[in-house]
Formats: C-alpha cells, sequence, structure tokens
C-alpha cells in the first residue's frame, strides 16, 4: 500500500491510497457489499457510481458459500466480478451483534451461526486465513468489541484483548507474506476503549506502536452513545494515530457524521445507511432527507434531487419512485439503492475539493445551511 497526503485544511485530510487493485481519493466513503454484493447492485453499477473500494464481511463470507468457495473463483474479485479494492472485517462485529450466544475467550470468539446454529471459533490467524482466501486488499483484525455503555473494567478487559490479538495477527501476517500468502494484501488495526479517552489513549498508543500495521481504525462507537460522545471521543483519538497512515471509523454513518469526522481528521468510513434507509424509502439529497413513501410525491415530476447528477436522478421522477415504491416494485430498490450511493459518494468528492483548496469551514457551513432551508 502507498499512502500520501495531498492536503489538509484544519484537521481535514484529502489523502492517496494505492492498493493492488485501485488507486483511492480521501475522504472515501466504501459501500457495505456485506455477501460479497451492495444489495440491489451490482459490479457494473458500482464502476458506474465510481467506487474505488467497497467492503465485503469476512464473518458472512465465511459462513456462506464460505472462504474457500470464494477463493476457488478468484477471491472476491473475480466471484464478484468488481476489479477495484475490497476491504473486508475480522467478522467480530457480526459474531457480536447476530448471535445470541457469542462467547468471548482470551484466544478469540466463540459463536453460533445466525443461519444453522452451528458453532464456530474465530481467532486473530483463523480471521486472516479466511481473507487471505477473500484475496481483500484490506484486512480487519480480529478485536474484542463492547457494547455501550459498559463496565470499566469490561472495557479494559477489551483493551487488553484486542492488543494482545493485534500482536499475534501482525506477527502471523508477516510470517505468512515470507511464505507469500497476502503479500499484496494490508491489515488495519481496531482501536477500541469506547468513550472513555484514558481508555481511547492507552489502546490507541499500544497499538499504533505496532508500527507494521498499514493503517489503523477506530472501532467502538456508533453503536447506541449519542453523537456528541462519539465526535469527542473521534477528535480525542486521532491525536494518538500516525499522519502517515490511513484512519478508519468503522460503522459510520449518516451525511453529518461524516462531515463532522472528516472534519476530526478520519479519511475512510463505511455504513450500511444509504443502502438500508433506499430499502425503506429514504433518500439523501443535498437538502436533507427524503420520504418517496410521501403521497405528495404522487404526482411530482421532479428527480429526487435537482442537484444530483446519478442515473435515477436524470431520468425518473420522485412520482415514479414513489409508484415502485408502493408497488412493491423491485425497480424501486435498484435505483434508490443507485441514487443514496452516488450522493454519499459525491459528498465525500466534493469534501475532498474543498479540502485541497484549503475552503474546508466554507464547505462545512454550506452543507448545514442547505438543510436548514
Amino acid at each position: 500500500m502507498q499512502f500520501t497526503i495531498d492536503a489538509t485544511s484544519n484537521k481535514a485530510r484529502a489523502c492517496t491510497i494505492k492498493t493492488a487493485h485501485s488507486t483511492i481519493q480521501t475522504p472515501v466513503f466504501m459501500p457495505v457489499g456485506t455477501q460479497g454484493t451492495v444489495k440491489a447492485l451490482d459490479a457494473n453499477d458500482m464502476l458506474e457510481l465510481g467506487a474505488k473500494i467497497i467492503l465485503g464481511n469476512t464473518y458472512h463470507l465465511y459462513l456462506r458459500p464460505g472462504s474457500k468457495t470464494v477463493k476457488k473463483f478468484g477471491g472476491l474479485h473475480g466471484f464478484a466480478k468488481f476489479p477495484n479494492s475490497f476491504l473486508t472485517d475480522s467478522g467480530g462485529f457480526q459474531a457480536f451483534s447476530l448471535s445470541k450466544n457469542t462467547k468471548q475467550h482470551e484466544d478469540g470468539i466463540m459463536f453460533k451461526s445466525h443461519i444453522d446454529g452451528s458453532k464456530h471459533f474465530f481467532t486473530p490467524q483463523s480471521v486472516l486465513d479466511t481473507q487471505y482466501d477473500l484475496g481483500s486488499d484490506i484486512m480487519m483484525i480480529l478485536d474484542d468489541l463492547v457494547a455501550l455503555p459498559n463496565t470499566q473494567e469490561r472495557i479494559k478487559k477489551s483493551i487488553e484483548r484486542t492488543t494482545a490479538w493485534a500482536k499475534e495477527a501482525i506477527k502471523y501476517h508477516k510470517e505468512q507474506q515470507a511464505k507469500g500468502i497476502g503479500v499484496n494484501q494490508n491489515i488495519f488495526a481496531i482501536i477500541q476503549g469506547g468513550t472513555d479517552k484514558n481508555f481511547r489513549k492507552l489502546s490507541a498508543e499500544q497499538l499504533c506502536a505496532l508500527e507494521d500495521y498499514d493503517g489503523f481504525a477506530i472501532g467502538g462507537l456508533s453503536v447506541g452513545e449519542p453523537n456528541a460522545d462519539m465526535y469527542e471521543t473521534v477528535e480525542w483519538t486521532t491525536q494518538f494515530m500516525p499522519e502517515n497512515k490511513p484512519r478508519y471509523l468503522m460503522g459510520v454513518g449518516t451525511p453529518e457524521d461524516l462531515i463532522e469526522n472528516i472534519e476530526r481528521g478520519v479519511d475512510m468510513f463505511d455504513c450500511v445507511m444509504p443502502t438500508r434507509n433506499a430499502r425503506n424509502g429514504t433518500l439523501f439529497t443535498s437538502f436533507g432527507r427524503l420520504n418517496i413513501r410521501n403521497a405528495k410525491f404522487k404526482e411530482d415530476e421532479g428527480p429526487i434531487d435537482p442537484e444530483c447528477e446519478c442515473y435515477a436522478c436524470k431520468n425518473y421522477s420522485r412520482g415514479y419512485l414513489n409508484h415502485l415504491y408502493r408497488a412493491g416494485e423491485m425497480t424501486y430498490f435498484r435505483l434508490g439503492s443507485m441514487h443514496n450511493i452516488h450522493y454519499y459518494l459525491n459528498l465525500m468528492k466534493e469534501a475532498r475539493e474543498a479540502i485541497l483548496e484549503d475552503n474546508w469551514d466554507n464547505f462545512k457551513k454550506e452543507f448545514y445551511a442547505k438543510r436548514s432551508k
């Protein structure tokens, strides 16, 4: 991986990440392709939208169809036919959130499959083996995630385990690369610590001292805490992260969340929100959210967003999309998802341009001003 900082505007950063499969300009939003596909869209749609990297999920792909099957097809790139970069998360969050019978051990996570109830055990090494099969460009390590709020004792244990697992993971990764495995794959560690500043500092300093990591993520946020606490935690944590490596905030979030955290020095984001909201009838626009289910759009001839250049906005009316949604037509899910993904990717493009022009403050003011009209 090559990483360069192209410009800054206050703490906001415009960077370039080069992997074996694509050149990624930040700030970047990674559409979530949990099962090897962004819901309702295919690889050609993602290329048309300009996506340079999407996220796949290790937990889901490990369970179905199985990483060996994906490997047989040439990894995620050959299986999904998306030629640009993939980031795969470790699967720890899904094991934590989808299984009622998850048990954290000192050396990994025991869980039951949400599909058939079968038992499985994730370790720092096993999740990397799965991701080697998947062939992702960026691999996330196994971390010990906790729900918020939680006890000081449990958060402290989370940090201890996450650091121990990170040391195991980077050692194993370097050993595998020496054998010719995963030589073009990069590895990120995940900072934990809840919203406690001392714990976040402790976790960041311990993990960022492991200099062989290619980048660092902030995990364990957007799990129930107030937005203000999330922003404060990110602002506090980024100061302990190296400037010369990518910074990734996991599982975040709304357009407002992205803007606020770009301002705090974050480079990379992912979230299911654009596609999930689209399927529920909520579309993102320059002027805020729009509920296409609303009866007032039945005879509206205008596009979803008059400032948007996506395929849906250039070709179809709010009235047509309102009809498709109410009729339960699958075409709506594709068009709505396409629009929302385009909105997010275009927002990142505009944010980058503002940073390159050292015009971040004005860009942020205009972003919020449109929403208050």
